[in-house]
């Protein structure tokens, strides 16, 4: 598994980044982060202890639906849901359609560089 390079960097700040990228003005380099996060404090929320060990158990037991992550991990469904939406918005987690109305969670990191 991957190690994720993480920025954090403010929203406005953020903005300025992606406009001077989309002028051409600046160019991302390679090791420069993929993911970000408006704050120490929302990185803190979705990369808590819980849901890291979450997305371990993902990327060892590769579930085959998010029902049958809840029932390995004890977790009820539908917060279990909210979880890895957050974690997908984030690029932490892939949701790959599996079936009828089914999704399977994959795990897209489980190791992490924090910039700041």
């Amino acid at each position: 598994m991957k190690r994720l390079t993480i920025g954090i960097l403010p929203q406005d700040k953020m903005r300025e980044r992606v406009i001077k990228i989309a002028k051409g003005d600046l160019k991302p380099k390679p090791g420069d982060p993929k993911v970000w996060f408006p704050s120490m404090r929302s990185l803190a929320e979705v990369l808590s202890d819980e849901n890291r060990l979450l997305l371990k158990v993902i990327a060892a037991e590769q579930p085959p639906s998010i029902r049958e992550l809840a029932e390995r991990t004890g977790r009820k469904q539908s917060n279990l849901s909210r979880t890895l939406k957050t974690m997908s918005h984030y690029g932490l987690v892939e949701l790959k359609p599996a079936g009828r109305r089914c999704l399977k969670p994959v795990a897209k990191a489980t190791q992490f560089k924090i910039v700041a």
